[in-house]
């Protein structure tokens, strides 16, 4: 009886497992050149799986729902990193970006004037998503 409930405990497990791996999305590959901040926590110059998780920041008063994501840097099949990333639709990115974007299906990343924070800009399908790194 106790391996029982053990395996249908462990089914449940791995089915759970299984649900959130689902739930994140590849959103492209970026190359950090430098050592950054991503989260408080180190994150090593290196090509980096930029994949987009369920989860959720807490919005701020006035911001709309799914205005920002959190996404997960991955080296080797491991999250070397997590970070808030801000979505911004295809229409509205006119109204905020000026200058050169990354493509649909394509990312860039920059050092922001100041050198206070680099960006990594990806561009998932018309919809982009921008991380701000501090150097490390």
């Amino acid at each position: 009886m106790k391996r029982l409930v053990f395996v249908g405990v462990l089914a449940g497990v791995l089915t759970a497992g299984a649900a959130f791996a689902q739930g994140a999305t590849a959103l492209g590959t970026v190359h950090l050149a430098r050592k950054l901040m991503a989260d408080g926590k180190p994150l090593p110059a290196g090509t980096y799986q930029v994949r987009l998780t369920t989860e959720e920041p807490k919005a701020a008063a006035g911001q709309s729902p799914n205005a920002e994501l959190f996404v997960e840097f991955v080296k080797g099949g491991k999250v070397a990193g997590r970070e808030v990333a801000t979505v911004v639709s295809a229409e509205d990115i006119g109204k905020i970006a000026k200058g050169a974007r990354p493509k649909p299906g394509t990312s860039q990343v920059e050092m922001l004037k100041g050198g206070d924070f680099w960006r990594v800009w990806i561009n998932k399908g018309g919809t982009s998503y921008i991380i701000n790194l501090p150097p490390a």
